[in-house]
């Protein structure tokens, strides 16, 4: 069966949101070489109150590393992935204290968010991840 490029695309995701720092800067380059840009950013606290500062850093990171141009339909892209990803996950967190890593990936006009979370409950600790793609042009 032949991959199609928004499963790899969302795999790279994946496994940018579960990386260590130091694995990071490795599979960005690892990504760079099929033509894949990645990126990563750290989120936590309150997912309730947390919510736009989640969606705001996921674009800000988009951005600062070159995977999406400064325009409205970029914008709307990543938040729109953002937030999807987000709904997957706030069933499991709503209320709850969250600590986690964004991974975003992007080849051609495929761009997948991945939100990879630890929710903090006393001494028991539940892990969720949420993904969601867009399609976006290649200008």
């Amino acid at each position: 069966m032949k991959k199609n490029n928004s499963s790899i695309v969302a795999k790279a995701a994946i496994k940018m949101s579960i990386s260590s720092r130091e694995e990071e800067k490795k599979l960005q380059e690892h990504y760079k070489k099929s033509n894949i840009l990645t990126t990563a950013v750290d989120v936590g606290g309150n997912i309730n109150d947390s919510i736009t500062k989640i969606i705001e850093r996921a674009l800000v990171a988009s951005k600062r590393c070159g995977l999406v141009s400064d325009c409205h339909v970029h914008d709307g892209a990543v938040v729109g992935a953002a937030r999807e990803a987000l709904l997957e996950v706030s069933s499991k967190a709503n209320g709850l204290n969250v600590g986690g890593k964004i991974g975003i990936a992007r080849s051609g006009e495929h761009i997948c968010v991945c939100i990879f979370m630890n929710i903090g409950l006393l001494h028991l600790d539940e892990i969720v991840i949420g993904l969601a793609h867009r399609s976006i042009s290649n200008s």
